[in-house]
């Protein structure tokens, strides 16, 4: 029963990666090196930030809300930005197009963040005696991740790569960018300063997700009209 429970929130957790990659022209036009490529960023990514977290960070020995070491995670968390911004203009990818390498570099950055975060504690814990939900919402704040990782390549590749995009359309764009990349330090505060439960943090990930992800594409196939 517990090895059944382990396989079923690793397959809730990792899964959609797989799916989406046999889905969708991904697997078709072989963008598995890119992917590969992208998740050894997020890799040297999360590094940097861990160093940066152990430096400038106060360990505090109470979980209460502090506005000064949040806003030094925010700052923190745009690492992951300059981490997109290399995967996405520095990496040499085969000749696609570039809707498949925002997918492909986003699945990948989504897949590393899963590994890293998910799949220890899925191990030791999800194969324990006793049922838990906590591993079934970490399946779901996987997908939510996969979702909001895929809008952020999205909207960089519209920062970076896309040249004669509508100038009407960048202060969106970006700000977007600022608020997908500060999701993180947002479900912080929303646990730390307003209280809010596991359930409630889950919920709010996967409705957010769907929703910047509808803005993402729509802003996506409006820059990709002509002029």
């Amino acid at each position: 029963m517990t090895v059944f429970h382990f396989f079923n929130c690793a397959i809730l957790t990792f899964g959609p990666h797989a799916v989406y990659y046999s889905a969708t022209p991904l697997s078709e036009y072989d963008t598995i090196g890119t992917s590969v490529k992208a998740a050894a960023v997020y890799l040297g990514t999360a590094l940097v930030k861990l160093v940066c977290l152990a430096t400038f960070l106060n360990v505090s020995e109470n979980d209460s809300f502090d506005p000064y070491q949040e806003l030094l995670k925010v700052l923190i968390n745009f690492i992951d930005v300059a981490g997109l911004y290399f995967a996405l203009t520095q990496l040499t990818h085969r000749n696609i197009s570039q809707t498949h390498k925002f997918q492909a570099v986003g699945l990948g950055w989504a897949f590393a963040d899963s590994v890293l975060h998910r799949l220890v504690p899925l191990w030791v814990g999800a194969r324990g005696l006793e049922f838990t939900w906590e591993y079934i919402y970490q399946g779901l704040e996987a997908n939510a991740n996969l979702v909001l990782n895929l809008s952020l390549a999205a909207l960089g590749s519209l920062m970076w790569l896309r040249k004669n995009k509508p100038r009407t359309l960048i202060p969106i764009i970006y700000a977007c960018a600022g608020v997908l990349a500060t999701m993180p330090s947002i479900t912080s505060y929303l646990r730390r300063a307003l209280g809010w439960q596991t359930s409630k943090l889950v919920g709010f990930e996967l409705f957010s997700s769907l929703m910047m992800a509808f803005i993402s594409w729509q802003l996506f196939c409006a820059c990709q009209r002509p002029a």
